[in-house]
């Protein structure tokens, strides 16, 4: 008899920030299928990125820990692998779960948490930025944490030309195939939710895991077809959040090719992802497949003059997070404020398999919450950010978001700066709120060390 537990089909784009989903009104994008996907689902409003940068992203959700305690607290690559920081292949990942409940399970995309591999350098992308530093490199299956089915590289900014390695592909045996990247691997997730070549068992449920780069940058590297619905736009239009800064960005011009860029490939990742949404359709999959599109950060895309993640403000720590699970999940917004590590804890609870959540595991599982249940809801959710070997200069941040602000303690050395902004009064966060405000910066900073406490945080013990 087939299985009837949940199918899971997990899709977070990279650097795709909140603001840039058509039906919230912030950005001026075009984003259909994602209109359409969060009208029939339960749409997080105050989901975050913990630490919001991409390798330390993608542990937390995998291992369900914060980073001090997986390791991985900046982005992997030849620099900090030395200092250990990459997946461990011990750690019990999702996946090595999943896998133990019978799931076929499948990743495509980018990997970006293994340690580049000095002898695989002739087969992998060669040094980015300055000093010589690797970042891409070959997951071999002892690494994969039990996905079973893949299709992915580890850290390659190159979306017309992309390159793979295969589930049974050695090393010198990666494909590159000529073409957007994000159309590339929503073919292959195609292929493997109508299962076509056999990739999955059909007797057994499925957990499909899709990173795809866009809208990370180059952001030119975006099909001219999606540019075409922008390419008129002033940058008035484009720019329209009132902590835009154009000087510091790139200048006027820059300002705005980047942005009708970035919002292009923001139309090409939803349209690929109807077509994901339609093949489930089509395979009478839906009603018993639990569907998250999210993001591991997002990109400040000019607020505040900045351009990237790792920063508190909304544009960087906030992200997409809308769940469909027809009939089972409520459709409509929810303020529950979700961490990436509750994101592990929380997918097993909603398959029914809470009872292997591992002991080492600090996030919270809400399925309780999502289904309906009764169940405490947090009142803040936690910012992380790590210094040394992670850019930033040294800086190091620990914060909290609320349902009405954002507090964070930042530190250089000895130096220490509080940061309070009240999201409510001051939406587009231009006010540091910290001075005016004494006892309510204690009672944030209570709130924030009683979290760091409770994940023995280095911070806090």
């Amino acid at each position: 008899m087939t299985n009837k537990r949940p199918n899971i089909l997990f899709v977070f784009p990279d650097q795709y920030r909140l603001q840039a989903l058509g039906f919230r009104g912030d950005d001026p994008v075009h984003t259909p299928n994602l209109d359409a996907f969060a009208a029939e689902s339960r749409v997080l409003t105050h989901a975050v990125s913990t630490r919001p940068v991409c390798s330390p992203y993608r542990a937390m959700l995998l291992t369900g820990q914060y980073p001090h305690q997986n390791g991985v607290v900046v982005n992997c690559n030849s620099n900090t692998s030395a200092l250990g920081n990459y997946l461990k292949e011990s750690t019990v990942c999702l996946s090595d779960v999943l896998a133990e409940a019978g799931y076929s399970q499948g990743y495509i995309g980018k990997w970006h948490l293994d340690p580049p591999n000095p002898d695989h350098n002739a087969y992998t992308e060669g040094p980015r930025g300055s000093g010589g530093v690797i970042w891409d490199t070959y997951t071999p299956p002892s690494r994969r944490h039990q996905f079973d089915f893949w299709h992915s590289y580890g850290c390659c900014d190159r979306h017309f030309n992309p390159h793979y390695w295969t589930t049974g592909a050695a090393l010198h045996e990666r494909i590159e195939p000529q073409e957007w990247s994000v159309k590339h691997e929503t073919d292959v997730a195609v292929d493997y939710i109508r299962n076509a070549n056999g990739e999955r068992d059909p007797e057994k449920p499925f957990s499909l895991v899709i990173s795809h780069n866009p809208p990370h940058p180059p952001y030119q590297q975006v099909p001219p077809r999606y540019l075409e619905r922008y390419e008129d736009m002033p940058l008035e239009t484009l720019a329209n959040r009132a902590n835009f800064d154009a000087q510091t960005f790139r200048g006027e011009e820059g300002a705005a090719r980047t942005m009708r860029q970035y919002f292009a490939a923001v139309t090409g990742v939803d349209e690929q992802f109807g077509r994901m949404l339609r093949a489930l359709d089509e395979e009478g999959l839906r009603e018993n497949t639990i569907v998250v599109f999210t993001a591991d950060h997002g990109d400040m895309m000019g607020s505040h003059g900045r351009i990237g993640k790792d920063l508190w403000y909304a544009e960087s720590f906030r992200v997409p997070f809308i769940v469909r699970w027809p009939g089972r999940l409520a459709e409509g917004e929810d303020d529950l404020l979700i961490g990436t590590p509750d994101l592990m804890p929380t997918l097993l609870g909603l398959t029914g398999e809470a009872g292997r959540i591992p002991d080492e595991v600090q996030g919270i599982n809400y399925a309780p919450a999502l289904l309906g249940e009764e169940q405490a809801r947090p009142t803040s959710a936690l910012y992380w950010t790590a210094g040394a070997g992670g850019g930033g200069n040294g800086v190091q941040r620990r914060g909290i978001l609320t349902h009405r602000h954002t507090f964070v303690v930042q530190r250089k050395g000895e130096e220490e700066q509080i940061i309070l902004h009240d999201d409510n009064a001051d939406p587009y966060q231009l006010r540091n709120a910290a001075d005016a405000n004494a006892d309510l910066v204690e009672s944030l900073r209570t709130e924030l060390w009683e979290q760091l406490q409770e994940i023995e945080d280095p911070w806090a013990v």
